[in-house]
């Protein structure tokens, strides 16, 4: 299969991959806690989850088209830059920081301007702080198991469409899971499973911590003062809002992109490194020119990532208003008119890149 075709296999997963980049922090997380007892240590030994660079294989095989992409970045509003300075006249100046939640190492090392604003910060703030709780998820299943689980008798395989079931399970045994032990999950779970490089799950299964996790870690034992933006219900709440379709066709979105995961993933993460924020949903777009979801998608960006954006932003007020904090949260809630780099702004903050 030539680059060209390579590229054209991606066509068809529509906005199931701008829903990877947005997968909240700590879903991937909470799935592992559910099904722990079930997954293998197979392939904790990989560091590198391969891949590579579709936007490289762009410029070889389509500049043109690279150009076009660029050109739509450029005008995504506070779409470059990981790293945002808050300021308000008689206050302590903080930090929005944009993360990627992966365990690679090129996402955990931070650029010395973002090292010295989290080093200098009193206060670190991650989407949701009770991620830090490992008995938080399994709390809120207890308490809601709606939100994770089907609980009317339910299953995948009844939903799955019946030609899609071997590909599910050939996917979650890849991953050393049985369909049984996640057979009454929400089909979001399972996807947020699979969309995962193999070798990323490993990681995380053996305990790995993705960046958001590590700099709010890291804090706690240099004796920082803590806080969160979400809960983990409000989080699994906006997800299980949306239609269970909506989830399958994700799923089924995902297994079909199959082996070029990886490529997906290192894809975004070049472009994360060089803070091209703006330039990661031209991108997906790109590859995926579906335009027959796009009321779905609609749907989604307003409720898991405006809704949450304006959440986020009200909750960060009182503490931006007490200075030197160091807010991080996912880099993709930071760009666009309703992000939280406008949304501050429209607050009466100053926000700069730094």
């Amino acid at each position: 299969m030539n680059d060209t075709n390579n590229l054209t296999s991606l066509d068809h997963i529509a906005d199931s991959l701008l829903r990877l980049c947005l997968v909240l922090s700590w879903l991937l997380l909470a799935s592992l806690f559910v099904v722990a007892s079930s997954v293998t240590r197979a392939g904790a030994e990989e560091v590198s989850c391969g891949g590579h660079d579709l936007i490289a294989e762009m410029a070889r095989t389509n500049p043109a088209k690279l150009d076009a992409l660029r050109k739509e970045a450029a005008e995504t509003v506070n779409g470059k830059g990981l790293l945002w300075k808050i300021e308000k006249s008689g206050t302590q100046p903080s930090y929005l920081y944009g993360t990627m939640h992966l365990t690679d190492p090129r996402v955990l090392k931070l650029s010395d301007a973002a090292e010295a604003a989290y080093r200098g910060a009193g206060t670190v703030v991650i989407e949701t702080d009770e991620v830090l709780d490992p008995k938080a998820p399994m709390k809120v299943m207890a308490e809601t198991p709606e939100l994770m689980m089907f609980m009317d008798g339910n299953t995948l395989d009844k939903i799955i469409p019946q030609d899609e079931l071997e590909t599910v399970r050939t996917a979650l045994s890849e991953r050393g899971i049985s369909l049984a032990a996640v057979n009454r999950m929400q089909p979001w779970m399972l996807t947020s499973m699979l969309a995962m490089p193999a070798c990323e799950f490993a990681r995380k299964k053996e305990g790995a911590a993705f960046l958001d996790i590590k700099l709010a870690e890291d804090a706690k034992a240099q004796g920082k003062q803590i806080a969160g933006l979400e809960t983990i219900k409000d989080q699994l709440g906006a997800m299980a809002s949306l239609p269970t379709q909506f989830h399958i066709d994700g799923l089924i979105e995902t297994l079909t992109l199959g082996s070029k995961l990886p490529d997906v993933f290192e894809t975004m993460t070049v472009l994360y490194t060089q803070g091209d924020i703006g330039m990661i949903f031209p991108l997906m777009r790109s590859v995926s020119p579906d335009t027959t979801s796009g009321a779905n998608y609609a749907e989604f960006e307003e409720k898991m990532v405006n809704a949450r954006n304006r959440t986020m932003a009200e909750r960060a007020v009182p503490i931006v208003a007490k200075g030197n904090a160091f807010i991080a949260v996912g880099a993709l809630h930071l760009p666009g008119e309703q992000g939280l780099v406008s949304l501050l702004r429209s607050k009466g903050y100053t926000v700069t890149a730094d």
